[in-house]
């Protein structure tokens, strides 16, 4: 459906609308620039009491955002929607459900005798509030996206003819305002779940060219779990994937807590590091075992209940210098840590199975931390691709 026709004849808002043509252009974040829109259109002479932004981000862990504002706030408050609120009372039957199935306006006449209107709890809280009319319309991004505006009044007979003119002039230019900032948004995010933070940011910094990179002194660690090959063979598909998601959580959110970043999950593996330029860097890696160690025991007991086998794994830890950039082919690039140390790293984490310890580290790490530490001295082992005996040290924490 096509948004609808707006006269584009001269409104109250019209310094607003140049503001948001010419004046955003410096402001990264669309919650700053709703909030100071909606200040300038009270400052307009609209009688504006109450608003909101909904839109899409399609977060791995949320669906969307709102932003409101409220008369005398300077800055909107930012809640996240969960995936399945469309399934939900706050949902059924509001403005953003009626929008969601085709609607080009919903106004509600809050004045009125409340058993004359529309049914839903936002009605009535915004009735509680002292506001007399509310007004939503759809917010039209490229390629049929459509988003969700509301405008809200405790004006005595709600907004007049000029002034829903004025607000619906001002649409256009939000639509394109908010979705660069959305579409940016989302570029981070995309970028932050698939690749982590900082590679995110030197890639949108322009670091995309191949063989291009940089070295870093990082403390590398890499988790793999044990006998998954079996486990998804014996298992149906939604429990393999549950199970690797429950993993990966327990392993995940201890490094990136304690200032880790993943670089890449390798079917039932992970890779990350801790770079030395990061104080205590080597000592965080090692609390991060820890807590994630932990979290592990946790699943387990709670797969247990459930009759599942515990999961096993094993963890390799080194230090050294790792070459940190982009690689691949000419089309399709991998952002990503080599070099020896990263070698090394996968390894030990081989080792953990011949060795029975499920953490292994290196010499060259274990004397970083020795002083904060109990660790086991295991011996020296041939490792695979070194010329050398390796020196191995167990962390039992």
């Amino acid at each position: 459906m096509n948004p609808p026709t707006i006269d584009h004849a001269p409104t109250q808002a019209d310094a607003v609308v140049d503001w948001l043509t010419h004046g955003t252009r410096d402001e990264r974040f669309i919650d700053n620039i709703f909030a100071e829109m909606c200040i300038r259109l009270q400052q307009a002479g609209i009688p504006l009491k109450r608003s909101t932004l909904h839109v899409l981000i399609h977060h791995p862990q949320w669906l969307g955002a709102r932003f409101m504002w409220s008369d005398g706030m300077r800055e909107a408050e930012l809640a996240r929607v969960d995936y399945d609120v469309r399934e939900r009372s706050e949902y059924i039957g509001s403005p953003a459900n009626e929008m969601q199935d085709g609607a080009t306006e919903v106004r509600e006449n809050l004045e009125r005798d409340p058993s004359l209107g529309r049914k839903h709890a936002l009605y009535d809280e915004m009735r509680a509030k002292g506001l007399t009319d509310y007004v939503a319309w759809p917010l039209y991004h490229t390629l049929g996206k459509r988003h969700l505006i509301t405008f809200a009044t405790d004006r005595a007979g709600g907004f007049d003819a000029a002034h829903v003119a004025a607000l619906q002039s001002v649409l256009p230019v939000l639509a394109l305002v908010s979705e660069i900032r959305v579409k940016n948004r989302l570029a981070r995010t995309l970028l932050e779940t698939y690749v982590g933070s900082h590679a995110g940011e030197l890639i949108l910094a322009g670091a995309t060219r191949r063989g291009t990179g940089t070295t870093v002194r990082a403390a590398i660690m890499i988790c793999d779990l044990r006998d998954f090959t079996k486990i998804s063979d014996n298992w149906p598909r939604d429990d393999v994937i549950d199970l690797l998601n429950d993993y990966f959580d327990a392993m995940s959110e201890p490094i990136a807590k304690h200032g880790g970043e993943i670089l890449k999950f390798i079917g039932d593996g992970l890779l990350a590091i801790f770079p030395l330029s990061q104080p205590n860097a080597c000592a965080n890696l090692l609390h991060a075992v820890t807590e994630a160690r932990q979290a592990m025991a946790a699943l387990n007991a709670r797969n247990s209940a459930t009759s599942r086998a515990p999961l096993n794994y094993g963890i390799g830890v080194h230090v050294g210098d790792v070459m940190y950039g982009n690689i691949g082919s000419m089309s399709r690039l991998d952002f990503t840590v080599i070099g020896p140390a990263v070698n090394m790293a996968s390894r030990l984490e081989a080792l953990t199975k011949q060795v029975g310890k499920p953490v292994l580290l290196s010499r060259d790490f274990a004397e970083l931390v020795a002083r904060e530490f109990e660790l086991e001295h295991v011996g020296k082992y041939e490792v695979r691709g070194f010329s050398d005996p390796i020196e191995l040290f167990a962390y039992p924490g």
